[in-house]
């Protein structure tokens, strides 16, 4: 095993190995799932992934937001050990275990609100927004839903719908499910009414009242369903009052407001939640990804209330709280709060911005920075005047750092955005070590 602290060392870059591996891949992995990198992954702790070939890299990408508390982390893992010497599974809707009870005791406690709340599991984020979904229109006997553009919910029927990015979610799978409407998100930076901020007025809240004439009656409106930072859309961050506001709207018409923190959740942002940030409290709110530090688990938390409408056996599935997955996910925030993970968020947000805000002063082609806590983000444009996207300077970046050892992931429905999801436990040395060949990527392809 090495050392969580080793700093990235590409020591064959032909990668032998991992390319058999990869031949077998394109033989008998269907071609839609795509890999971003020619690697095969051999162990990884921290912020740290090391391949079969022996080349260590630094994970900036953190298993697409799931490692907020790094690679492996011994408690967690000795948990999941514990659990598997005991049982596996028995599916908690026919024999019910204590993790899963417990884990729902500890979700009520930590999710925004001071009301009773309760929850449900299951084994995806599209997942968690189907059901989410479910309880609402049962609940308000409703059956819109509005999405914003830029929003990304997953890959599900219902969920690709919910998506605003056509390729490569949507594009050849429809058709699509019905009474779902799409409204603008706050965009700043591209704001489609040409506006700028706080100038404004915000537009884009405008246009709700709008759409409840032109495009769908409030009453047929279940509810709303928005993510606090926009993930796979970029990192957009809304200002403060834009969330405050939607969520004024909800109430004004008995519309329930769905908060998405499958990427923003858990200690990501600086908050457990980053709706934490707003002061807002959604009437429900999905999660995923970092809950359980890499297990496939997922929930919806809510309102007792709204939670209860549903009877008996409407809600379910058979892997839905795995044992595993559930005291994972108990071992997980427990890490995060001995560990404070939290304030070290803002720790390293504070230090991802102050760097990107001094490589935007020096290269023109970096558009915006943008973030919340340590969920960060950079825009690449052609121009700063035009804004057009850069889509393949960022590809050419991303693969220049990969050969100096560093795991970077674009976003942005345009594909012209670097999103950070550094593990929370990265050193100081490994941190420092990815900026300076973060900024070495970008000189190589800028030229």
């Amino acid at each position: 095993m090495f050392h969580e602290d080793q700093i990235p060392l590409i020591s064959s870059p032909n990668r032998i190995k991992s390319k058999v591996l990869l031949e077998k891949k394109e033989k008998f992995v269907a071609r839609g799932i795509s890999t971003a990198y020619p690697l095969i992954v051999d162990e990884a702790h921290g912020a740290v992934i090391k391949d079969i070939d022996g080349n260590a890299y630094l994970d900036f990408y953190g298993g697409i937001g799931v490692i907020n508390v790094g690679h492996s982390p011994e408690s967690i893992r000795n948990a999941i050990k514990d659990q598997v010497d005991k049982f596996l599974h028995t599916c908690f809707m026919v024999a019910p275990y204590k993790s899963y009870i417990d884990l729902a005791e500890k979700i009520a406690n930590i999710t925004p609100g001071n009301f009773q709340k309760k929850t449900i599991f299951i084994n995806s984020g599209a997942e968690a927004v189907e059901n989410a979904v479910k309880i609402a229109r049962f609940y308000r006997k409703r059956s819109g839903i509005i999405a914003f553009e830029s929003a990304f919910h997953g890959r599900t029927l219902l969920t690709m719908t919910l998506t605003s990015k056509v390729k490569p979610y949507k594009f050849g799978f429809g058709p699509f499910a019905p009474e779902v409407y799409k409204v603008p998100s706050a965009y700043c930076y591209r704001c489609i009414f040409n506006s700028t901020y706080p100038e404004c007025g915000l537009h884009c809240l405008e246009y709700i009242e709008r759409f409840f004439i032109t495009e769908a009656d409030s009453d047929q409106i279940a509810a709303m369903i928005i993510e606090p930072v926009q993930g796979e859309g970029g990192f957009i961050v809304p200002p403060k009052e834009f969330l405050v506001v939607l969520k004024s709207i909800c109430e004004k018409y008995g519309i329930l407001y769905i908060n998405d923190e499958v990427q923003s959740g858990f200690a990501r942002t600086g908050k457990m939640f980053a709706i934490e940030h707003f002061g807002v409290v959604p009437d429900l709110t999905t999660m995923a990804k970092s809950i359980a530090a890499g297990l496939p688990l997922s929930a919806v938390a809510g309102k007792s209330e709204i939670m209860d409408a549903p009877p008996e056996g409407y809600l379910g599935g058979t892997f839905g709280g795995n044992p595993v997955s559930c005291v994972a996910g108990l071992s997980t925030i427990d890490y995060i709060e001995k560990n404070n993970l939290c304030a070290k968020a803002e720790e390293l947000g504070e230090k991802l911005m102050k760097k990107l805000k001094n490589l935007q002063n020096k290269y023109e082609n970096i558009g915006d920075v943008r973030g919340l806590g340590a969920m960060v983000a950079i825009e690449f444009v052609k121009s700063r005047k035009t804004k057009e996207p850069a889509k393949e300077l960022v590809k050419h970046i991303v693969n220049e750092a990969f050969n100096m050892g560093l795991l970077l992931m674009s976003a942005g429905i345009y594909g012209n955005v670097i999103r950070f999801l550094i593990p929370l436990v990265i050193t100081d040395d490994q941190l420092e070590e990815g900026l300076s060949i973060l900024e070495r990527a970008i000189v190589k392809s800028i030229k």
